[in-house]
């Protein structure tokens, strides 16, 4: 008989904007071996894809409710059964609405509480990374549309189905739920890693390790590693000499447009 799986690991949650500082992030606390932040997770679409089963003629059809859900319940514990540490900071937008929601799912089928660590980045500031970086490497994807110019191609990323929409909305109900997130602006980080750091394992409750802010490591996890081809040379790229806060001149070629918009959107 499969019993259900049993685990000690504590799960966290990171959402973040692209652009962010997310592989930075993960970069530094990926140095403490009793910790991982995840790549891009899909385990919120594992479970929204088991939920929605639900909906097609052959589940209701013969709607054995029971027998599915204990798939879906598990649906963590068995992604991370073989990962070495014992805290997983996974990465995807635990708080995004929808139908169905991930946190009403996680709610439901988790079963138990989680925390959330949640990146703040003002979106001009996102924006103005993403151009510099579709600028500098003809092959990201951005420059795969037949877009035109700067403003079809930021419009074309803050389209409403896109990574950006997405973990903008996650964010956006994050402040309504202060009692389990954590919020880390990338301006403090970038300035003050030592002490952003400190306050983060206090909210892991977990023992401050001695983080290391130069000669930083790329995002290797258990022996693999992003494959940019599929988005673009360097979209994960971590500088690797020092943690430093650099202005982007790419924040003065936003078009008006763009900004009229955006603009507004803060943190």
């Amino acid at each position: 008989m499969i019993s259900e799986p049993k685990t000690s690991k504590k799960l966290f949650f990171l959402m973040g904007m692209p652009r962010s500082g997310n592989t930075l992030f993960a970069s530094l606390i990926n140095q403490n071996p009793e910790l991982v932040v995840t790549a891009n997770s899909i385990t919120l679409e594992i479970l929204k894809d088991l939920y929605l089963l639900k909906e097609t003629d052959v589940f209701q059809n013969f709607p054995d409710h029971k027998s599915l859900n204990n798939i879906i319940d598990v649906i963590y514990d068995i992604y991370y059964k073989d990962w070495p540490q014992r805290i997983i900071i996974d990465r995807g937008p635990v708080l995004a609405s929808g139908n169905p929601g991930n946190f009403e799912l996680m709610k439901i089928h988790y079963k138990r509480p989680f925390k959330c660590i949640v990146l703040l980045r003002d979106l001009m500031d996102v924006l103005a990374s993403y151009m510099k970086w579709y600028t500098e490497n003809p092959d990201a994807f951005p420059n795969r549309f037949n877009c035109k110019n700067d403003e079809e191609k930021l419009s074309m990323i803050m389209n409403k189905d896109g990574a950006v929409a997405k973990d903008l909305n996650a964010i956006q109900n994050a402040f309504k739920h202060p009692d389990i997130c954590h919020f880390v602006k990338f301006d403090d980080l970038m300035t003050n890693p030592t002490e952003e750091l400190q306050k983060i394992y206090k909210f892991l409750d977990e023992p401050y390790f001695n983080h290391r802010f130069i000669d930083l490591d790329q995002i290797k996890i258990n022996g693999l590693s992003y494959n940019d081809n599929v988005v673009g040379k360097n979209m994960h790229t971590v500088k690797k000499e020092k943690i430093e806060k650099i202005y982007n001149p790419y924040i003065e070629k936003i078009p008006q447009r763009i900004k009229d918009k955006y603009e507004h959107i803060r943190f």
